[in-house]
C-alpha cells in the first residue's frame, strides 16, 4: 500500500486528496498556504488534517528508509529470502520491523554465538524438538574440552543460551507478549531512602503502583522526573503472586506458544530464564519508553492547544497603552506605547513600600495618559500586581475624564524577551526592566504580534515542557505559531521581523530583507513590490503574498486575504456588477446576490470563489474573538482572603487533561478539576474551556499552607454566574476571551467529586509544572 493510500485510510479521506497534498508539500508549499489557497487540489483538507498528514508522511518515509537499510543488511549477510523480504515489506510499524530484524541484527559476540561456535546448535535443536528427551543424556555427546565444554552441564548451559536467544527473538511471540505485558503490567515506584526529605514534592509516588496502560500523561511525566532526579525507583511487572498465580503469566504464555509443559522441567526453566533475563528487561525498557513517548505526545498536544488559544486571544486594539511592570522595593516600571506599539515614553514610580509615593505615582500615570492620550493600562501579574492594580484603580477614580481602562496581563516570558537580542534591537537605549513594561503593554494591544517574539516554552502554558522531547515540542509549537500568524494575517508595513518570519514562505533572512527594504524605500504600496525584495523569488511570493496585508495601498485587494493570483476572478466580478472594487467591498447584499459558480474556471474552483466572495464581504476578517476582560473581586488579593463558596471571576490560565487552572487574582492559580467543569460528563477539558476564557468559579477548598485552591464551575445555585453558556455544546472557538494570560502557580488537586477534594487530587496535579 502506498503512503498516500495508508494516510487516506487513516484520515478517512480520498487517496487523490492525500496525493495532491503530498505533491504540494514536496514542492515546498506550507500547510497554511495549502489549506487556504489549494482547496480544489486537496478537496478542502484543513490545516489540522494537513498537519496530521505531514506527521504520518514523515513517519512512513522514515519507516521505509529503515526498511531499505534492514533489507540491505540481511542481504549482505546472505540470509535474505523472498519470503523474508515479503515479511519485511509487510511491516507497518517501526516496532514490528525491529522485531523481525532482531535475529539478523549485527551484535557483539553473545554467549549463544559462542555456544554455536562450540557446536551446540544441534543439541539445542534436539532438546526443543523432543520435549521428553533426557537433557543430560543428550548433552553427554557434546562434551568437548577443546571448546571449554568439559561436562554435560556446560553443554546444557550453552544449549540453553542458544534457545533463550532464539525464543527472545521470535517476532510473533515478541509482538503478542509485548502487548500482553502492556495491558497487564503495573508501574511501581518507591522512594530512595536517602532522598526522602529532599524529594518531598514526589511524596505521592513514594509507594505507588498503577497499570502502565492507564497512567495519564501528567502522572507519567511526574514519575519519570522523580526517577531522573534520583528520588524514585521505577519497576514494571505483573503482580501475579497477588492474583494467586504461581507462575508469571508471561512465562506461561511463552510456554504455551512453544507447546512446552511444566513437566519438561529443563525447557520450562529455560523459558523462565529467557523471560527474566532477556525479555522482561527488554520489554520494561521498551514499554517505559512507550509510556514516555505517549505522555510526551499528550503533553505537547496540551501545550499546543493552550498556545493556540493564547496566540489567538482577543487584541485590545490600536490604542495608546500604558504598561506597568509591578515591583515593590525596585519600583513599578512604566512604558507608554503608541497605537502601533511604538515605544513613546518610560518612567519608574515608587507607590509601594518602602518609599510609598502613592499620590506622586498616580499623578505620573495620569500625566502620561494625558500627554499621549492613552486609554488602556496593562498591569503585569507578577509580584505586587494587585497592589499596582489598586494604584491604577485609584488613578481612574481620581481622573475619570481620562477614560482609562485597566487590565491585568500575564507577564510570563516578558523577562526572557527583555533580555533578548530582539528587544535589544527594538529598544537599544532602554533599560532591560523598562523593556518588560513595554512588552506588557504590547501584549495587551496585540498578543499575537508580541508573543511571537518569545520562545513558546517561556510563556508558561505547558505541562512538563522541559521534560519532553525538545525537537518534537519545538516542531509542534512552531506549527501552531505558523498557523496562528497566517490565520490572522500580517500588516507588512508594521510587522516585526519575528512576526514576518512565521508568515508562510518567509525565512528569517527574507523577513529581515523585507524590514531592510521597508526602512530604505519606505512603506509598501502594493503586494507586487514584494518581488523587489532581495532573494524573495516567485515561490516565496506565491506562498506569502496572500497572508501579507497592505492597508490603504494602491490596490484595495492587498488589504484582504484574496491571493494576487486570484485577482482576475475579482476583475470578472467587478465587471459583472459594473462597480468599483472599493465600493463593492463590504456590500453584503450585492455580493450575496452573485452566483459563485459563474466565476469558476479550470484554475479556480467553487471553494476558492466562495472564499473570495466572503472576503470581499468582510475584508481582512480577524478570526480572533471580541475583547473581553475579567474583573477581580476587590479585597481578594491573596489566598488568605479566600473563603469557601465565594463566587469569583477569573481567567483560564492553563488547560490540562485533568482540568483547568484559573487566575482569580491571588497570585496562585486555582484548579477546576475536569469533573467540576460542567454539569455533564467532560472527556476533554478543551471541549469546555480554552486558555484566556473569562469564567465564573466557586471556591471549594483552600490549602493555604500548600498554596492550593480547589474551584468549581458548577454553580447550580447561581446559573447566571456560569462563565460558559450551556446552550453552546462546544464553545471553544467562540468563547469570549480577554487578553489576560497568567502564569500558573504550583499544582492543585483533583476533586473527589464535583465539589473537589484537595487530598484526593494530589496525584493529578501536584506535578503540574509551568516553572
Amino acid at each position: 500500500m502506498t503512503p498516500a493510500a495508508t494516510i487516506a485510510r487513516e484520515l478517512g479521506t480520498k487517496e487523490s486528496q492525500v496525493d495532491a497534498a503530498i505533491a504540494l508539500l514536496d514542492e515546498g508549499s506550507t500547510v497554511p498556504f495549502i489549506a487556504r489557497y489549494r482547496k480544489e487540489a486537496t478537496g478542502g483538507l484543513d490545516d489540522i488534517q494537513l498537519r496530521e498528514l505531514h506527521t504520518r508522511l514523515t513517519y512512513i518515509r522514515e519507516l521505509n528508509d529503515r526498511r531499505e537499510r534492514i533489507i540491505a543488511s540481511v542481504d549482505e549477510q546472505g540470509k535474505l529470502t523472498d519470503e523474508l523480504k515479503a515479511e519485511f515489506l509487510a511491516a507497518t510499524s517501526k516496532t514490528e520491523l525491529e522485531d523481525m530484524y532482531l535475529p539478523y541484527k549485527p551484535r557483539r559476540r553473545t554467549k549463544a554465538q559462542k555456544a554455536r561456535e562450540a557446536g551446540l546448535q544441534p543439541l539445542a535443536d534436539t532438546l526443543m524438538a523432543n520435549h521428553n528427551a533426557d537433557p543430560e543424556k543428550e548433552a553427554a555427546g557434546y562434551i568437548n574440552k577443546e571448546h571449554e565444554i568439559p561436562t554435560a552441564i556446560e553443554a546444557l548451559e550453552g544449549a540453553r543460551q542458544i534457545l533463550m536467544e532464539e525464543i527472545a527473538e521470535l517476532p510473533e511471540l515478541s509482538g503478542s507478549l509485548r502487548e500482553f505485558f502492556w495491558g497487564k503490567a503495573e508501574l511501581k515506584s518507591t522512594v530512595v531512602k536517602t532522598k526522602k526529605d529532599e524529594g518531598a514534592k514526589f511524596a505521592d509516588y513514594f509507594e505507588y503502583d498503577e497499570s502502565i496502560s492507564k497512567i495519564p500523561s501528567h502522572r507519567a511525566l511526574a514519575l519519570f522526573r522523580g526517577n531522573n532526579d534520583g528520588v524514585l525507583r521505577l519497576y514494571l511487572d505483573i503482580p501475579y503472586e497477588a492474583q494467586g498465580q504461581e507462575t508469571h503469566p508471561c512465562i506461561t504464555k511463552i510456554a504455551a506458544h512453544l507447546n512446552v509443559t511444566p513437566a519438561s522441567e529443563w525447557l520450562y526453566e529455560t523459558i523462565r530464564k529467557c523471560w527474566l533475563i532477556k525479555m522482561h528487561t527488554r520489554f520494561e525498557t521498551e514499554l517505559r519508553q512507550r509510556l514516555r513517548e505517549s505522555a510526551e505526545a499528550e503533553a505537547i498536544d496540551v501545550f499546543a492547544k493552550n498556545l493556540r488559544d493564547l496566540l489567538l486571544a482577543a487584541p485590545a486594539g490600536q490604542k495608546a497603552t500604558i504598561g506597568l511592570d509591578p515591583g515593590l522595593r525596585t519600583g513599578v516600571k512604566v512604558a507608554v506605547t503608541a497605537a502601533t506599539g511604538k515605544l513613546l515614553d518610560t518612567a519608574t514610580i515608587y507607590p509601594h513600600a518602602p518609599k510609598n509615593q502613592w499620590d506622586q505615582s498616580i499623578a505620573s500615570i495620569a500625566s502620561l495618559a494625558k500627554k499621549y492620550d492613552a486609554k488602556l493600562v496593562a498591569i503585569g501579574n507578577g509580584t505586587a500586581s494587585r497592589e499596582t492594580d489598586k494604584l491604577a484603580a485609584d488613578t481612574i477614580a481620581k481622573y475619570p475624564e481620562l477614560g482609562l481602562q485597566k487590565i491585568i496581563v500575564s507577564e510570563a516570558g516578558a523577562s526572557v524577551y527583555s533580555a533578548s537580542e530582539t528587544a535589544s534591537k527594538e529598544m537599544p537605549d532602554i533599560d532591560v526592566s523598562l523593556r518588560g513594561a513595554a512588552s506588557i503593554a504590547r501584549r495587551l494591544q496585540d498578543p499575537l504580534a508580541e508573543l511571537v517574539k518569545v520562545d513558546p516554552k517561556a510563556i508558561g502554558v505547558g505541562q512538563y515542557q522541559h521534560d519532553v522531547n525538545q525537537i518534537d515540542l519545538a516542531s509542534s509549537l512552531d506549527a501552531v505559531v505558523e498557523d496562528c500568524v497566517n490565520a490572522v494575517g500580517v500588516d507588512i508595513n508594521s510587522a516585526s521581523a519575528e512576526l514576518l518570519t512565521h508568515v508562510s514562505g518567509l525565512s528569517t533572512t527574507l523577513a529581515e530583507n523585507i524590514i531592510t527594504y521597508r526602512d530604505d524605500i519606505g512603506s509598501f504600496k502594493a503586494r507586487t513590490e514584494l518581488k523587489k525584495v532581495p532573494r524573495l523569488g516567485p515561490k516565496a511570493f506565491e506562498q506569502c503574498a496572500g497572508f501579507l496585508r497592505i492597508m490603504d495601498g494602491s490596490n484595495a485587494l492587498d488589504a484582504s486575504s484574496v491571493h494576487p493570483e486570484a485577482y482576475p476572478v475579482v476583475k470578472k466580478i467587478v465587471a459583472d456588477t459594473g462597480r468599483d472594487v472599493r465600493k463593492l467591498i463590504g456590500d453584503s447584499s450585492a455580493l450575496k446576490a452573485l452566483d459563485p459558480q459563474r466565476y469558476t474556471d479550470e484554475q479556480f474552483g467553487l471553494p476558492t470563489v466562495q472564499d473570495i466572495l466572503k472576503e470581499l464581504e468582510k475584508p481582512g476578517r480577524d478570526p480572533r474573538p471580541e475583547f473581553k476582560t475579567a474583573t477581580f473581586k476587590d479585597g481578594v488579593e491573596k489566598i488568605s482572603d479566600l473563603k469557601p463558596d465565594m463566587i469569583l471571576e477569573g481567567v483560564i490560565s492553563n488547560v490540562t487533561h485533568f482540568g483547568a487552572f484559573v487566575d482569580i487574582g491571588v497570585h496562585q492559580d486555582g484548579l477546576v478539576h475536569i469533573s467540576a467543569l460542567a454539569d455533564k460528563f467532560v472527556k476533554d477539558p478543551h471541549e469546555v474551556v480554552s486558555t484566556g476564557d473569562v469564567v465564573k468559579v466557586k471556591v471549594v477548598e483552600i490549602d493555604e499552607k500548600r498554596k492550593r485552591i480547589a474551584l468549581t464551575m458548577k454553580l447550580a445555585d447561581k446559573p447566571e454566574a456560569h462563565g460558559k453558556s450551556t446552550s453552546n455544546p462546544n464553545p471553544k472557538r467562540k468563547a469570549d476571551k480577554g487578553t489576560q494570560r497568567h502564569k500558573s502557580g504550583g499544582g492543585t488537586q483533583k476533586p473527589q467529586n464535583s465539589m473537589g477534594s484537595l487530598g484526593e487530587a494530589l496525584l493529578q496535579a501536584k506535578q503540574q509544572s509551568k516553572k
